[in-house]
């Protein structure tokens, strides 16, 4: 499986490299290894993150893309869909069928057709618009609805911070 991945890889790397996507870049951490990629989101025009770049690693199982990568945010990140260690939470990131609590349905989940691009889309969209009944950063979720004008002014702090480590 893991030279069908690489494989895959390689064509995912070179079709963004090729043809870039607005909203985020995309490479290798380390020539000699397609597993593991470094991201860069430039935060979503009339968001909280605006003006914001945030480094993230994309990290690939050898069986993809039977099973999703991880993505998890190195600089600092403050949403409701986030963990404070930076691993990001979508539906889209979860293993393929059924969620055990019942909360996603199959269809939600991971499927061998989602690709970097996909991924990252979702991300930039999880951005504009963060799920908070599934938080799994509870303290900005509760934040986000209970104290907004708090939770706005921590994100914009941040996006700000990111653009001048940038």
């Amino acid at each position: 499986m893991s030279s069908q991945s690489t494989l895959l890889l390689k064509k995912q790397l070179k079709e963004l490299t090729k043809n870039p996507v607005e909203g985020f870049s995309a490479g290798l951490v380390d020539d000699d290894n397609i597993f593991e990629w470094e991201i860069v989101i430039m935060g979503p025009q009339d968001t909280l993150y605006e003006g914001g770049f945030f480094k993230a690693t994309m990290t690939f199982p050898v069986d993809y893309p039977l099973m999703p990568p991880k993505l998890k945010f190195v600089t600092a990140m403050y949403h409701p869909n986030v963990y404070p260690s930076g691993e990001v939470c979508i539906s889209i990131l979860h293993p393929p069928g059924e969620d055990k609590y019942g909360y996603e349905q199959a269809s939600e989940r991971w499927t061998p057709v989602h690709t970097v691009e996909t991924i990252l889309v979702s991300v930039i969209s999880m951005l504009s618009s963060p799920n908070d009944e599934s938080p799994a950063n509870i303290e900005a979720a509760k934040e986000w609805r209970e104290n907004y004008p708090s939770f706005k002014k921590k994100v914009q702090r941040i996006a700000r911070r990111s653009a001048e480590e940038f």
